[in-house]
């Protein structure tokens, strides 16, 4: 089967902000006992928070999450989904054992213990909302097809608007605010999966629609920043709110919009192979770009106290000194997660993002012609969503 080109850039777009997003906002101070605690660049420089609207990408990885599972429907049963989810968390989790023993072992302070432990398990969330959306993917497309995109969207919507009047004295509330709020861009992917949402028309509604929601509710007082700060009265992600969901609409809608323009860029081998690439290693570089960091500035404590590394976010030179340490953040984590190593082999071929749009319009003339007429049909189903009727309609 081949690949959306334009989807998996998104994904891997999303992933990237969600790794850049978190080593920008996480500072590992060492206290004067040698001892690691967090700091955060948010709450001492407020006025970086709308750099949080680019970099929390939940809403575009889960928006292409929703597409992948609709594209799988009918290939893959929820078994072999959940096994693509947990096999590296269990690898996670088993390597971050045996550090932790050894840690133990070495004589490692308890309070830098709990924060390398906090740190490398929390992006171990997203499993409760991906595999409960995994395992309703059935329901939840028939829901979408039935009633539409928008107003299941609206019912989600309508849930996590009661759950943020109700405040945190609603038992069980992060739970189910999870849920409502993210099958929101989920429920879209599965629309633009089967071409129920596509062109600068729906895209252009969604963006505009979104960018209202978040200037309403930031004047109603919802917090600027995307991600939580330490010590402020609320999170717009913990659990998530209206922000976080008109915030994925937001994106979403922009991802439409500019989808012309990553199909053209991505018929350049060099573009495609990158996005290829890290799609292979996904899941791995989402679960291991925080004990990347731990580590990283763990080991290189031994050496000195280095700015943006060891040091508190005081200043706008903090975020310089941090920016600089991406790239050898960066190369570790690709070294961990086999990035530099050659191609995985996959089943299933990225197709060029221009072959939709060509095949597509020769198929209403071209004759068809053995083998390789057929499989120009399947790369029409595959990966063009609004001509999968006319791919039904061609010749066998």
């Amino acid at each position: 089967m081949s690949r959306d080109p334009v989807v998996d850039a998104l994904r891997g777009f999303a992933i990237g902000g969600v790794v850049v997003g978190h080593w920008l906002v996480t500072a590992l101070v060492v206290a004067p006992d040698g001892t690691l605690g967090t700091a955060s660049p948010l709450a001492t420089m407020p006025a970086l928070a709308p750099a949080t609207w680019v970099l929390q990408t939940l809403g575009l990885f889960f928006f292409t999450a929703g597409f992948a599972a609709a594209r799988a429907s009918g290939r893959h049963g929820p078994a072999h989904r959940f096994a693509r989810l947990l096999l590296p968390a269990l690898a996670l989790l088993g390597v971050g054992a045996g550090l932790l023993l050894t840690a133990i072992v070495l004589g490692i302070p308890d309070a830098t213990l709990s924060v390398a432990l906090t740190l490398a398990i929390s992006p171990l969330w997203f499993l409760l909302p991906l595999l409960a959306f995994h395992g309703l993917a059935g329901p939840l497309r028939s829901a979408v097809r039935r009633w539409g995109p928008l107003r299941c969207a609206g019912a989600a919507v309508a849930v996590v608007a009661a759950l943020d009047l109700a405040g945190d004295a609603l038992p069980g509330r992060l739970p189910v605010a999870v849920l409502a709020a993210w099958s929101v861009p989920w429920m879209l992917g599965m629309a633009h999966a089967d071409g129920r949402l596509a062109g600068r028309r729906a895209g252009a509604a969604l963006a505009v629609t979104g960018a209202a929601g978040l200037a309403a509710l930031i004047e109603a007082g919802y917090p600027v920043s995307a991600v939580g700060v330490p010590g402020a009265a609320m999170s717009n992600l913990h659990p998530p709110s209206l922000f976080a969901v008109a915030l994925a609409v937001t994106q979403i809608g922009v991802a439409l919009l500019v989808r012309p323009a990553l199909a053209r860029l991505l018929d350049r081998p060099g573009p495609a192979r990158a996005v290829r690439t890290v799609n292979q290693r996904a899941v791995r570089i989402y679960l291991w770009h925080q004990p990347i960091l731990v580590g990283v500035t763990a080991l290189l404590a031994h050496v000195a106290l280095l700015p943006g590394l060891h040091t508190a976010p005081a200043g706008p030179g903090w975020v310089v000194a941090r920016v600089c340490w991406l790239p050898l953040l960066a190369l570790v984590l690709a070294v961990a997660t086999g990035l530099r190593s050659g191609p995985d082999a996959r089943p299933e071929r990225a197709a060029p993002a221009h072959r939709c749009t060509m095949i597509a319009s020769a198929g209403r003339s071209a004759p068809a012609s053995g083998p390789r007429r057929l499989q120009e049909v399947i790369a029409v189903r595959d990966s063009d969503p609004p001509s999968r009727g006319r791919a039904h309609r061609q010749p066998r």
